[in-house]
């Protein structure tokens, strides 16, 4: 018996529980959205729920051959699946389909059709934590720091050429590892700044919003006078802010889209347009209050039923949970997802291997992003970007890519007092 062999652990079951759980209830739903009156087949391919049913199969049988495999191969193809990932991302600009504007899929024939950007969340997840778990590697040296940055910004940049913005905005995700390798919380304290001021400005008259900035920053100097290193830090943040105040406008009004603009101008209230871009979001928060707090039941939701709600069964597939289920099933679906970001964090802070790690806290991160913004938005907390509900939202890239990654979390775990 190796090494290895010999400090196998237990499946975590609880993480396998919330996969299984998860998927039931995207099936579920699913099936919910297109069910008619008459006979039904679960294998019915002409169906979302058959085709569903055939991804969830194919999803269970890769998350098999995963446990099956030799721990130590992971971290050692990480290289080579992360390039790989490079090549699927680069041949979807030159032999991608395109479909609701985004050039983001390969058709592989038969009405299958693969969208590289699920799994490229899944090669960076590797690759990184293979980078940062080499001896020496630290985020506090520029280098290595670069190194980093790029590992992450390749996959985005081919993304964002895709017109996919919300597949790129997820890579957003890593910076919970950064954190946990030593990245400065200031830096994330200065992205939610950015943001906040980004919308501030939206709302606010430019010369208002930069004389309030002056003040606040004027009482920061002042409590710092003696600090001459926190006053040049106070006056360099005062003055970047005032030339992105002074940005915002061309940002705004030049780079993004407009179906963009007109998402955020609704979510912060500067437009209302119920038949054109508001329309989605108001369908869903109709979906959802009208669940109540048990809901109408299954099979018994009426907006979800006769379509009201656009992509119901891919981004906005959570309006579904809450019309039939109410309150009370959309909150045990999000403890579910709570649960096993929690669960993540814990084995994580386990694992012997840096490698082991490293990724799981990737994963997490991902995870966190994808169930953050697709809720949000179907509540109008964010704006509407166009990402999957990880294991519930219909799709064969999604479910495959997010089996690849538990699994794989699934297979470190059993090795984690190992070195991988």
């Amino acid at each position: 018996m190796s090494q290895l062999e010999s400090k196998t652990g237990k499946l975590d079951v609880w993480i396998l529980l919330i996969y299984i759980c998860l998927m039931i209830i995207g099936w579920l739903s699913v099936f919910a959205t297109g069910y008619r009156e008459g006979p039904v087949g679960i294998f019915d391919f002409s169906m979302a729920y058959g085709r569903q049913t055939l991804w969830i199969i194919t999803s269970v049988i890769m998350g098999l051959a995963i446990l099956l495999i030799d721990s130590r191969v992971i971290p050692r193809a990480s290289f080579g699946i992360y390039i790989g990932i490079l090549v699927m991302l680069l041949l979807v600009l030159v032999l991608g389909s395109v479909i609701s504007g985004n050039r983001a899929w390969i058709d592989l024939g038969g009405g299958v059709k693969l969208q590289p950007s699920e799994f490229a969340k899944f090669g960076t997840a590797l690759f990184i934590s293979k980078y940062l778990s080499i001896p020496g590697v630290r985020f506090s040296n520029t280098k290595n720091r670069n190194t980093m940055i790029g590992i992450v910004l390749f996959p985005i940049l081919l993304v964002m050429l895709q017109k996919d913005t919300g597949s790129a905005i997820v890579f957003a995700s890593f910076m919970l590892l950064f954190y946990r390798v030593g990245m400065p919380g200031f830096i994330i304290f200065l992205v939610f700044y950015t943001v906040a001021l980004f919308v501030a400005t939206l709302l606010i008259k430019q010369i208002v919003l930069i004389l309030v900035l002056f003040g606040v920053f004027a009482l920061l100097i002042y409590f710092a006078r003696e600090k001459r290193q926190m006053i040049i830090r106070y006056l360099i943040m005062f003055f970047a802010s005032a030339i992105f105040i002074v940005s915002v406008n061309y940002i705004f009004g030049r780079v993004l889209q407009p179906h963009q603009k007109d998402r955020i101008n609704v979510l912060i209230g500067k437009e209302y347009d119920p038949k054109g871009s508001a329309f989605n979001v108001n369908q869903s928060l109709i979906a959802i209050g009208s669940g109540g707090f048990s809901g109408k039941g299954f099979l018994q939701g009426t907006q979800t039923k006769y379509n009201f709600v656009p992509e119901q069964t891919t981004d906005f597939i959570f309006c579904t949970i809450g019309e039939q289920w109410g309150f009370a099933g959309s909150s045990i679906v999000v403890l579910l997802y709570v649960f096993l970001l929690i669960r993540l964090i814990i084995i994580a802070e386990k694992q012997r291997s840096e490698f082991s790690r490293y990724y799981i806290y990737a994963v997490a991160g991902i995870f966190f992003m994808h169930f953050f913004i697709n809720i949000g938005m179907t509540i109008a907390v964010v704006p509407v970007i166009g990402i999957p509900l990880p294991l519930v939202s219909y799709g064969g890239s999604s479910l495959w890519a997010f089996t690849l990654m538990l699994f794989t979390v699934l297979k470190l775990n059993l090795h984690r007092n190992s070195v991988l």
